[in-house]
């Protein structure tokens, strides 16, 4: 089912309407952009396993935000 939602996530995304977390971590200083999802709640939904993952992982402090815009590559950013 995912691969049939693929078109429509990508056209949301291109348009700037797709949902988006922002996941900023300190040690190491990250930003890990999460989606493109096409419903907030969809995003809502899968957003804590990535954010389990990222402690268990071992970042000290995890921050995120949910935004709708357009995003490309890269979807990790260091801060190195």
């Amino acid at each position: 089912m995912t691969t049939l939602f693929q078109p429509i996530r990508s056209v949301a995304n291109g348009l700037g309407l797709a949902w988006w977390a922002r996941v900023e971590t300190r040690q190491p200083d990250v930003t890990y952009w999460f989606g493109p999802y096409v419903r907030r709640s969809s995003l809502e939904e899968a957003l804590p396993p990535f954010l389990a993952d990222l402690r268990s992982e071992g970042a000290v402090e995890v921050n995120h935000a949910l935004l709708r815009t357009r995003r490309s590559e890269p979807f990790t950013i260091s801060a190195d």
